[in-house]
């Protein structure tokens, strides 16, 4: 008996183009309707009922039942990391429209990966952690410094807390938009969350882009000399 995972059954389930649609509009981290999914992937929603059996069977989405309604999300971090890394090794697709083009350069400036920063901002910012030791890269991962410590403790992040989460600490995601890491794991969902309650970022509706306000522009300036206007 072959005890290998039975990877050839997950290529036929993330190979659908409907299916992999629902997986990346999942990858918002907020939970959908089947009827939401299926308008976003362009199908009727009996025909979206059959994609989600699907994935939910292979236990890429969980679901939960809320009143009349049943709500659909991903199992884990490890699936929205999962479909980031297949876009890294996917074909560009074409723009078909100006208004696509301008759509893709807003994702490529700051959105978010699941619960964590990524795009250009994602980068920028891992990168200034790791300049101004903060972080140490460590093949796949990242640790934090004494320093680091102390700069996140002030930011407003229990790092204890965290390192007691099941979740993986702190891990490096290749960006599919940049080709370079960004910060994941329970610190880089943290190190978000807090400039979502700080003000500094604001989470766009039904996407995954995010916006630098005034108040976050001047506060990674002057702490980590990074801006987004001139990008």
């Amino acid at each position: 008996m072959d005890a290998e995972p039975d990877m050839s059954r997950l290529a036929r389930t993330i190979g659908d183009a409907t299916r992999v649609r629902m997986l990346i509009l999942l990858t918002e981290d907020r939970a959908l309707t089947a009827k939401e999914l299926a308008y976003g992937a362009g199908v009727k929603p009996a025909t979206a009922t059959a994609h989600l059996r699907r994935l939910e069977g292979d236990r890429l989405v969980s679901s939960t039942t809320q009143g009349r309604h049943k709500y659909f999300r991903l199992t884990s971090p490890d699936v929205a990391h999962l479909v980031e890394s297949l876009m890294v090794v996917a074909p560009a697709a074409a723009p078909q429209h100006a208004s696509d083009k301008k759509t893709v350069d807003v994702i490529r400036l700051a959105r978010l990966c699941y619960d964590h920063l990524a795009g250009k901002l994602g980068v920028q910012l891992t990168a200034a952690m790791v300049a101004r030791g903060l972080l140490v890269e460590e093949k796949r991962a990242f640790s934090i410094t004494a320093d680091g410590e102390d700069w996140f403790e002030t930011f407003g992040i229990d790092i204890p807390a965290l390192r007691r989460n099941r979740r993986q600490f702190a891990y490096q995601c290749l960006d599919w938009s940049e080709r370079k890491s960004h910060l994941a794991g329970s610190l880089g969902a943290a190190v978000a969350q807090r400039m979502i309650v700080l003000g500094w970022l604001v989470k766009a509706k039904r996407s995954r882009v995010v916006s630098l306000t005034e108040a976050g522009q001047r506060a990674l300036m002057k702490r980590f000399g990074i801006s987004l206007k001139d990008t």
